[in-house]
């Protein structure tokens, strides 16, 4: 950038000029720290620079010319330099104000506003996260379109309590949570002055969980499927079938199925752990989707709007329950996972294959690159062996090689 010196008049600002391309910045003579920058494009902007007392030097930007012209630049720039001289700084104040601002439109934000907020910045990475926000909508449903400063640790332990009370305790814990992480994001950003998340009481301490289906009643879950209708029926076999999760399978989309190499291919964002994961699909499995494939008419292979996913595995379970009879067991649907890996173990399979079937992440040092592509490979074959086999145990042993030659894989 070219700098030149000299006493500014009107008329030679009105007709100053760039040639080329490089811009041009002119000091006025008259008034010390007025400068007048002209760039290639014509356009020219007045700037003031000058220390505050006790402070700081500033550079302001007073306008563009010619709406301000060079008398109004340098009564502005006069102005600017009397403040400093007293200790005022200009730029200081206006970054006050713009905080002052902010702290003012957070506190005016709903809590509605702000949970979307939380959702969009954190909780959309998660594949959980939708059922995390629906969680704090209910537990804050009286207060979502009050700001979002109304907010309280007392409010949010009633919630807890008040959903205890209606008998739901495992859901009360997982909502002291997800109100527990929202209160952090509140205090993190500055939304709230105290984290107001902190220090929750659960509601009820939980025990592990040793509820393990024998074959015999997961044969009896896959066999009450075929009275769950087109839509649920289908979906209910696959997680029997193939030993995923209930949301891994509900959220399937074509571009997750491979019907020529018979396989789920998830990305990583579609899973868990977040890592690219391989699904084998037997016999089964495969009719299964190859019957599914006929009728669909949108990327999501289990909807009912066409652009969600379906929801409301809650009544799905009241169903099958009554199919199932009154003296089944208790159960939930991720103990079929767990039935599926004991079944597995115990018939002589590989502990590790079945955890890689279940999309386990693996503990222990981290294997060098070679050995994590050999591996992959040799899971594989293993994993294709171990949900065949899983297949033919759950429809009581039909036979898998006969069941594969009557499948046409689709083109």
């Amino acid at each position: 950038m070219k700098t030149l010196r000299r006493r500014l008049t009107e008329t030679f600002v009105q007709s100053v000029k760039v040639e080329g391309d490089e811009r041009l910045e002119i000091a006025d003579e008259a008034q010390p720290g007025l400068r007048l920058r002209v760039y290639p494009t014509g356009r020219k902007v007045w700037q003031f620079e000058k220390r505050v007392r006790g402070g700081p030097k500033r550079k302001h930007t007073l306008g563009t010319y010619p709406p301000m012209s060079l008398k109004m630049a340098r009564l502005a720039a006069q102005e600017i330099a009397l403040e400093a001289s007293h200790g005022i700084d200009r730029v200081a104040q206006a970054a006050e104000a713009k905080k002052t601002e902010e702290e003012r439109r957070k506190q005016t934000l709903s809590v509605r506003q702000v949970a979307d907020r939380y959702h969009d910045l954190h909780l959309s990475n998660l594949s959980s996260g939708d059922e995390r926000l629906r969680t704090i909508q209910e537990a804050l449903r009286e207060v979502l379109d009050e700001p979002v400063t109304v907010l309280t640790r007392q409010l949010f332990q009633h919630a807890i309590d008040r959903k205890a009370g209606e008998g739901a305790h495992v859901r009360a814990n997982r909502m002291k949570s997800a109100l527990s992480h929202f209160g952090k994001f509140l205090w993190q950003r500055g939304y709230l002055s105290e984290h107001v998340g902190v220090g929750l009481a659960n509601a009820v301490n939980e025990l592990p969980r040793e509820r393990t289906p024998s074959l015999e009643e997961v044969r009896a879950i896959y066999q009450a499927t075929f009275d769950m209708g087109p839509l649920w029926g289908p979906l209910l076999r696959l997680i029997v079938l193939t030993g995923q999760r209930r949301s891994e399978i509900a959220k399937l989309r074509w571009r997750d199925v491979d019907l020529i190499r018979s396989a789920l291919v998830y990305g990583s964002t579609a899973v868990k752990n977040r890592k690219e994961h391989i699904v084998h699909l037997s016999a089964p499995a495969l009719r299964e989707l190859q019957a599914l494939r006929d009728k669909s008419k949108g990327e999501l292979l289990f909807t009912t709007t066409g652009r969600t996913p379906v929801s409301g595995f809650s009544k799905v379970k009241t169903r099958l329950d009554k199919l199932l009879g009154p003296d089944f067991e208790p159960w939930r649907f991720h103990d079929i996972r767990t039935g599926f890996a004991t079944a597995m173990v115990e018939a002589g399979e590989d502990e590790a294959v079945v955890d890689r079937v279940l999309n386990h992440s693996a503990t222990g040092s981290a294997p060098s690159t070679v050995a994590r592509v050999y591996n992959r490979a040799h899971k594989l074959v293993d994993r294709r062996r171990v949900l065949d086999r899983w297949a033919a145990m759950v429809t009581e042993g039909e036979s898998v090689e006969a069941a594969t030659d009557n499948v046409v894989a689709m083109r």
